[in-house]
């Protein structure tokens, strides 16, 4: 009888990591590539509700994405503690690692607030339905932030993979 051998040699903690950016970068996806393109198109962006719904929709997701970037930080640091050899991976995976943390605390705390303030109708009487100038301002803002973190996200999560 032939038993195989074969075992994988990853750590706990870079399964975390990896695990981590996988659920974070797909729930990403689908935040930003079905859901909200969703309610744009079913006409939701004109209603008087949407800067409240996409408050709440923002709001919980930002303290998952939060929560994510801690997870994925920790990690790439206890693995550069307790793996990694070389200094330019040590370095390079904790800078990509604070750049994805940075990410969400910028949405969590500036973006979001600043797009939930400049889309709430205050004037009950005024029924213009137009975006604001600076919503598309803060629009591009958030993705570009979404591309930094596809980008550090996705380097970290090959990275994890092919070590």
């Amino acid at each position: 009888m032939t038993v195989s051998s074969i075992q994988f040699k990853r750590s706990v903690w870079q399964n975390v990591v990896i695990l981590t950016l996988g659920f974070w970068l797909s729930s990403s996806l689908i935040l930003d590539w079905v859901i909200m393109p969703s309610l744009y198109i079913s006409g939701m962006m004109t209603q008087a509700g949407f800067t409240t719904a996409g408050y709440l929709i923002f709001w919980n997701y930002n303290r998952i994405e939060l929560l994510a970037a801690a997870l994925v930080v920790t990690g790439v640091l206890v693995l550069n503690k307790t793996q990694f050899t070389e200094d330019n991976w040590r370095r390079g995976t904790t800078i990509l690692a604070l750049l994805l943390l940075a990410v969400p605390l910028f949405a969590t705390y500036f973006l979001t607030p600043q797009m939930s303030a400049t889309g709430l109708q205050l004037n009950l009487f005024d029924s213009a339905t137009e975006v604001p100038t600076t919503m598309n301002l803060l629009h591009a803002g958030y993705w570009v932030l979404e591309a930094v973190k596809f980008i550090a996200g996705g380097t970290l999560l090959w990275w994890g993979i092919r070590r």
